[in-house]
């Protein structure tokens, strides 16, 4: 079990550069959760692209569906003293505090391609490729 932020469930989704290697993410361990944060995160993702037009209404539809299917029962509410005691000792935001929160309340690995959460919280946080290596 992982915790995948945004980004993550993104690449597995859509079409990216990280989308090969996060596909392998999936096979080796395919059980994710985030913070309920995610949803509204990935919903942005979805208005980012529909706005650049590269997919329909239609497919951000399906798109949303899927990642709502693939994260079902897997979403977690996290302590907000918590997220913004994270907050307090580094530079990220109450968003990436969030799935940090949740990978420590759970005592699991956070999969992240964010350089700045890799960097300030390297004990909890995972780049796809050093996971998928270990």
């Amino acid at each position: 079990m992982i915790v995948a932020d945004t980004n993550i469930i993104s690449y597995l989704l859509l079409p990216t550069p990280f989308s090969d290697i996060v596909d392998k993410l999936y096979k080796l361990d395919s059980e994710w959760v985030a913070p309920a944060l995610w949803k509204s995160e990935f919903r942005n993702v979805l208005t980012l692209y529909l706005r650049k037009e590269i997919i329909t209404f239609e497919k951000a539809l399906q798109l949303q569906d899927t990642a709502e299917s693939i994260m079902a029962n897997n979403e977690f509410d996290v302590s907000s003293a918590q997220v913004l005691s994270l907050v307090t000792k580094s530079n990220c935001s109450s968003y990436d505090c969030e799935f940090i929160a949740l990978a420590q309340h759970l005592n699991i690995p956070l999969v992240t391609q964010d350089k700045k959460i890799l960097r300030e919280f390297s004990s909890i946080s995972s780049s796809v490729e050093n996971f998928i290596k270990t």
